[in-house]
């Protein structure tokens, strides 16, 4: 509205003509426009002068930029960038066209084209049995039963990556759903075909394994475009209502396998040594055997030497046998000589001296306690009584 006319107002004015003309007005506007991009003021009588042909004030340098700046809008907003790790999915009128890698790319803008950029290398991972933390528990998803036809609360993990984007976004509706469902399925099958104490103890590793391989396969089957990088297994355990019970179970267990590693111990140790001393006797036995056999040889050898000998000269080898007999049974003795030479009756026997050599081991020398002997003279008549005794004894063995 043309506000700075300087009649505009005037009460002689108001009360004399009617409202402001609205095509003098437009006329106006329309110049300014044009002195502003440029143009020239249409400041013919016609009021109509300042319009285009379509109607438009200002001719066709104002819409042709107009449209111009559209178009380049339109035209950079298909640009976008494809950050490393991530890849572009490029959709036209809403049907698969490309995968683009990354890097600054362009597509048709919207409506024709649209894109979603989709990052592959982000790990991804779904729990089962649980959400974020093990104690809280979603029991219809860790409950599963074994071979035996027990029942354990296992909780796990599973980490995975995208390997096709297209198949991720376009071929299953919900791909994280399903692989929740898919980690499940594969559990429960792998821990139905085991038992118990397998699942429990020690056949983590291979369940893992095997329920990684097999989620792989079905996923796979599916066209998900998700590749599984690792089960981990959080917790495994009896129910809650009967852990107690398991637990006295897995203590008796523990206790019986302690005592069997303690019998096999006393075992290895107690049965080599019998073993050995059975083989150390047998070969003292065996040796023993040897000895009395060579002993009993070479006493009939020389028993026969002897007899060959006696029965060339019996007084001989008599005298001779009756002397070393003599030599074997003094050596063995202890000897105390008495002098009764002087007539004294009081003799001194020293008991001590015995009574150590006694307890004292034999050391194969002959041992004379007594006092000093005295030598007999040849004349005296107990030195000839003497040696008659022995000619005699002498002569009464045969």
């Amino acid at each position: 509205m043309a506000w700075n006319d300087p009649q505009w107002g005037n009460k002689d004015n108001r009360k004399n003509s009617g409202p402001p003309d609205l095509d003098e007005l437009w006329k106006r506007l329309n110049e300014r426009l044009n002195g502003l991009f440029g143009g020239k003021g249409g400041g013919g009588n016609d009021g109509g002068e300042g319009f285009s042909a379509g109607g438009l004030p200002g001719g066709g340098n104002l819409v042709g930029l107009l449209i111009g700046a559209l178009v380049l809008v339109w035209a950079a907003s298909g640009f976008y960038i494809v950050n490393t790790g991530e890849r572009g999915v490029v959709l036209r009128f809403g049907k698969y066209v490309e995968t683009t890698e990354p890097g600054p790319r362009w597509h048709l803008p919207w409506p024709v084209e649209a894109r979603e950029v989709v990052n592959v290398d982000q790990v991804r991972t779904v729990e089962i049995g649980y959400r974020t933390n093990v104690k809280s528990k979603v029991l219809k998803e860790s409950l599963m039963l074994t071979d035996d036809e027990n029942i354990i609360d296992l909780q796990f993990a599973v980490q995975y990556i995208l390997k096709d984007p297209k198949e991720f976004l376009f071929v299953n509706r919900s791909p994280e759903d399903m692989v929740l469902q898919v980690a499940e399925t594969a559990m429960r099958e792998i821990v139905g075909k085991n038992k118990m104490n397998f699942v429990l103890y020690e056949g983590r590793a291979d369940i893992a394994a095997r329920a990684k391989a097999l989620m792989q396969q079905i996923l796979d089957r599916y066209k998900s475009g998700i590749s599984i990088s690792q089960v981990t297994l959080q917790n495994i355990q009896p129910p809650e209502q009967v852990q107690a019970a398991f637990d006295d179970a897995v203590k008796a267990g523990q206790d019986r396998e302690r005592l069997k590693n303690e019998a096999e111990a006393y075992f290895n140790d107690v049965v080599p040594r019998a073993r050995g001393l059975a083989s150390r006797l047998k070969e003292e036995a065996e040796g023993y055997k040897l000895s009395v056999i060579a002993n009993a040889e070479g006493e009939a050898s020389r028993f026969t030497q002897i007899f060959t000998e006696y029965q060339k000269a019996p007084q001989v080898t008599r005298q001779r046998l009756y002397l070393d007999t003599m030599q074997t049974v003094m050596n063995n003795t202890s000897k105390i000589l008495v002098d009764q030479k002087g007539g004294n009756s009081l003799l001194y026997l020293p008991l001590d001296k015995l009574q150590q050599i006694v307890s004292q081991p034999y050391s194969g020398a002959p041992d004379v306690l007594a006092q000093p002997p005295v030598a007999a003279t040849p004349g005296s008549a107990e030195t000839r009584s003497r040696d008659a005794f022995r000619n005699r004894d002498r002569e009464d063995r045969p």
